[in-house]
């Protein structure tokens, strides 16, 4: 194992790592704020460069288990942020925020987590890839449905903004691929590390932004992250059974539905509404890494019964 992926199996240590430094130090990070949607570029850009025309051909070999996944990304979170915001009686900033972590894609994180809980890497890559594409309406338009009574959302600006941190870099990360996708391969722990990195700072930013709001907000913030994050990875792995799904698939769908790409909630909350906003998806970046760590030793630890009679239909998969 190289030192890059020693690193990044860390990923949950050195995002807790640098929360806490922030939340002492804030005035370290918080000169950095303007930089965040340019991390966030190199994250999606990263993520491209190890993306492959095979990627996108394994969405349309296997449609019917990314399909489900990406339907219960879009409805099971969003609708969860939703109820877990009201349930805690969050105000209209964080709910504004745990909305935007909810109607956003797969996280990137997801696909090792997939590696590491024994699932299917392929359909992980597949999914995020797919509801990545998805979000760049999804995102907005789910947002503007949930919260747009309680506060303004600029639609418009969130589909643009989208387009151009999300879509763009990928584009140019698989287009550079293509050319030298044999040499990339080689560095990919390195590229992972990088874009660890550049969650790791964004988690860091948002935190010594609301570095004075963290005794008050944070305890309840942190539960209502924890319960969202429940639900996804709960509701992904028990839909993807009801569906018929094996269980490999189903660990799949709950890795992918439970882990969302909170640095673009993050992004767009601070860019469209307020740092307050930011603070639900900076803690779910934390969380959601801990927990999907945490659930993949799990798994990794108990056999794979991929042959369950009680399987209704076992769909292909890429």
């Amino acid at each position: 194992m190289s030192i890059f992926e020693q690193i990044n199996r860390l990923f949950p240590l050195w995002a807790i790592l640098f929360a806490l430094v922030a939340a002492w130090q804030p005035e370290w990070f918080t000169g950095f704020a303007g930089q965040i949607k340019l991390l966030l570029a190199i994250i999606m850009f990263a993520m491209g460069l190890t993306l492959s025309r095979y990627d996108f051909l394994n969405v349309i070999r296997a449609p019917l288990p990314v399909a489900v996944g990406v339907v219960m990304q879009f409805s099971v979170m969003p609708l969860a942020a939703l109820a877990v915001s009201w349930m805690l009686d969050l105000d209209a900033a964080l709910t504004t925020g745990m909305v935007l972590v909810g109607a956003t894609a797969g996280g990137t994180a997801s696909n090792v987590v997939t590696w590491l809980a024994g699932g299917h890497v392929a359909l992980s890559v597949s999914m995020t890839l797919t509801s990545t594409l998805v979000s760049v309406a999804a995102t907005p338009l789910l947002t503007l449905l949930l919260v747009g009574e309680s506060v303004d959302v600029p639609t418009g600006g969130m589909f643009l903004s989208i387009a151009q941190l999300v879509i763009a870099p990928i584009i140019v990360g698989v287009v550079i691929h293509h050319f030298l996708g044999y040499q990339l391969r080689r560095i990919e722990p390195m590229l992972a590390t990088l874009a660890m990195a550049a969650i790791v700072v964004i988690i860091a930013i948002v935190v010594g932004l609301n570095a004075q709001r963290l005794a008050t907000l944070g305890p309840l913030v942190a539960l209502a992250v924890i319960l969202h994050n429940a639900i996804g990875l709960v509701g992904g792995y028990s839909i993807g059974r009801l569906c018929g799904f094996d269980k490999r698939v189903a660990r799949t769908l709950a890795i992918e539905v439970g882990m969302q790409n909170s640095g673009l909630a993050v992004t767009l909350a601070n860019q469209f509404f307020s740092a307050t906003a930011a603070l639900p998806g900076a803690l779910f970046s934390i969380w959601h890494n801990v927990s999907g760590s945490l659930l993949a030793g799990y798994w990794k630890r108990r056999s794979l019964d991929t042959d369950d009679t009680s399987a209704k239909k076992q769909p292909s998969t890429p």
